[in-house]
């Protein structure tokens, strides 16, 4: 049993199952188009929709801190992604490095996480998204029915149409192809980073000193006793749950880390690089260190205009430059964040398609969503269902719970690759490795403590509800995947020809 659970798949297998003609997807993507997706999903969620909420509620002006001390974590692990993804240049992301590395069902419990993790981030994104078009609606005069913002209506029900549209009109620009969602993305991306920078340049002049005081708020107590809202590290140790201070920065960072969840999702397009080995960490590392730039810039500026205790949690930069009698700037910000956050949404989309095909291609989930367009090579089918599924997901979401159940999905794909560098490197030395991860084991031991860290500081209702989507993950796989697994069929088929030869480790 243990041997079927724990068996791994080859790199050189991996690899060549990505040649299988029905199955191939096609190579059109660049070091520039990669850096360019990871700085388009990266920049938007945190700075856009989260940063107003972290400052309020968490850590005050000290979010740039948060931000900082996400970015670190997210370093760490980048540089463990990066030599997976150049070592193992397959669709999947975590996924797929756990199958080489951990075995069969660390892989698919990885890839189940994943698939939570990337649905409920682009249902988040839609909705912050929507945010902003109401905003922008609502200032041209022009108003939805409340039943359909998103709001509840009259009769207790609220569907966010906007949001569910968006979803649906990325999945059909994901079906006609990757150069085309590339194409879409740089021309969004650069409106994106250029409103980013107004905000940094426009809102500099708008600082006041008065409102950085205290720079680190202090601890102010929350109801304890069974809180499943405080964070679980409170909880364990009995410390009194408090929001500020220095736990209140890092608090902040375990909620504005999903601003950074985008370099994770540019490995998942390993397959469709030219030259996967060279320009995938190329991708995830410059993307990384631009968005972690702009983001402490644009924390400092956004809590330096507008007292942290004032921001909104809803659209925080526009209402800053409101608050400081400057609407025309809001405006703009509006504009930029509604089509920034459309490339982040399509992006997550995109990685989570990839992860679902990649599932299916070694038979943990139907082998049906394995085929790709015979026209446009992109693996249309789960693009396809999980557009649909996610479009009607994001008419219903709240906000904060589900960001907070992203993060936990991520921290938990981090801890997975980190431990996967490292059992790789013993169990296979000889592999071709054209970006090394330095320090081995010592920085993926400090990448796995940081991102434990991180989500130890989550709610303890978010680990609950992580806690049962894999319970779920794992009475799938033993029904169905185990039994259905590729890999798992090649074996009992090669033992079936060679009864005599005793039985080995599975590989």
């Amino acid at each position: 049993m243990s041997s079927t659970l724990f068996r791994t798949k080859r790199v050189e297998q991996s690899i060549q199952d990505t040649e299988e003609p029905e199955h191939a997807l096609r190579k059109s993507l660049s070091a520039l188009d990669l850096t360019v997706f990871g700085v388009g999903v990266v920049i938007g969620t945190g700075i856009f929709v989260l940063t107003g909420t972290a400052a309020r509620n968490n850590a005050g002006p000290a979010v740039s801190l948060s931000f900082v001390v996400a970015g670190v974590v997210c370093a760490l692990a980048a540089l463990c992604y990066a030599e997976f993804a150049s070592t193992v240049p397959v669709a999947g992301s975590a996924y797929t490095f756990s199958y080489a590395s951990l075995g069969e069902l660390p892989a698919w419990t990885i890839g189940w996480d994943l698939v939570l993790e990337l649905a409920l981030g682009t249902a988040v994104v839609a909705v912050g998204w929507s945010g902003y078009i109401h905003s922008l609606l609502d200032n041209a005069g022009w108003h939805l029915p409340e039943a359909l913002s998103g709001r509840d209506g009259a009769h207790g029900f609220g569907f966010d149409i906007l949001a569910a549209a968006l979803v649906l009109v990325l999945t059909a620009v994901l079906v006609l192809g990757m150069k085309l969602s590339a194409r879409v993305t740089s021309v969004v991306v650069a409106i994106k980073v250029a409103v980013v920078l107004v905000v940094i340049v426009a809102g500099a002049f708008f600082i006041k000193g008065d409102n950085y005081k205290p720079f680190i708020p202090k601890a102010q107590s929350v109801e304890a006793g069974g809180n499943l809202k405080a964070p679980l590290i409170q909880l364990m140790f009995g410390w009194a749950p408090s929001n500020f201070g220095v736990m209140g920065i890092f608090t902040a960072a375990s909620v504005v880390f999903f601003a950074f969840i985008g370099f994770d999702v540019v490995a998942t397009a390993a397959e469709e690089t030219r030259n996967p080995q060279r320009d995938v960490p190329r991708g995830i590392l410059g993307s990384l260190i631009i968005c972690t730039t702009l983001y402490v810039a644009v924390s400092i500026v956004v809590t330096g205009m507008q007292k942290y205790s004032s921001l909104s949690i809803d659209a925080p930069l526009a209402d800053a430059f409101k608050a400081t009698g400057h609407p025309w700037f809001a405006g703009l910000i509006s504009f930029g964040a509604a089509i920034g956050l459309t490339t982040v949404c399509m992006i997550l989309l995109l990685g989570q398609s990839r992860v679902f095909f990649a599932m299916s291609r070694d038979g943990l989930l139907p082998r049906f969503f394995s085929h790709v367009h015979p026209r446009f090579r992109t693996p249309y089918r789960p693009t396809i269902l999980l557009g649909v599924v996610i479009a009607i997901v994001s008419g219903f979401t709240s906000l904060s719970e589900l960001a907070e159940l992203v993060n936990i999905g991520t921290l938990f794909a981090f801890i997975v690759v980190a431990i996967g560098v490292v059992i790789l490197r013993n169990k296979r030395p000889d592999l071709p490795r054209s970006f090394r991860t330095p320090l081995v084991p010592v920085l993926p031991i400090l990448s796995v403590l940081a991102s434990l860290w991180l989500m130890l500081n989550l709610p303890a209702e978010t680990w609950l509800r992580f806690a049962i989507w894999m319970a779920i993950g794992f009475v799938v796989y033993f029904f169905y995947g185990r039994t259905h697994s590729r890999l798992g069929q090649q074996q009992a088929a090669e033992a079936a020809r060679a009864p005599q030869s005793p039985g080995g480790t599975a590989h």
